[in-house]
């Protein structure tokens, strides 16, 4: 498993997010405080609080590919 912190600020970013989660097979969850989501889920993700940074957690052994894809929204 890996995890990151990560930025969604607006609707578009969401958006962007969730279409490059979808290419993959990997289990994925977003994480804010004790609420946790399907970061597949657009509506999911909008139940969170978007305001603070969210933490994304990709249970696979090899996600090199998905972080490097989703390196605009990890907040270092």
């Amino acid at each position: 498993m890996k995890s990151a912190k990560i930025n969604l600020k607006t609707a578009e970013n969401v958006k962007d997010f969730v279409h490059i989660t979808e290419q993959f097979d990997h289990d994925i969850d977003i994480r804010s405080g004790r609420f946790v989501v399907n970061a597949k889920s657009i509506l999911g993700i909008f139940s969170l609080d978007l305001s603070k940074p969210l933490v994304i957690e990709i249970y696979a052994d090899d996600c090199d590919e998905i972080l490097a894809k989703l390196k605009p929204f990890i907040v270092e």
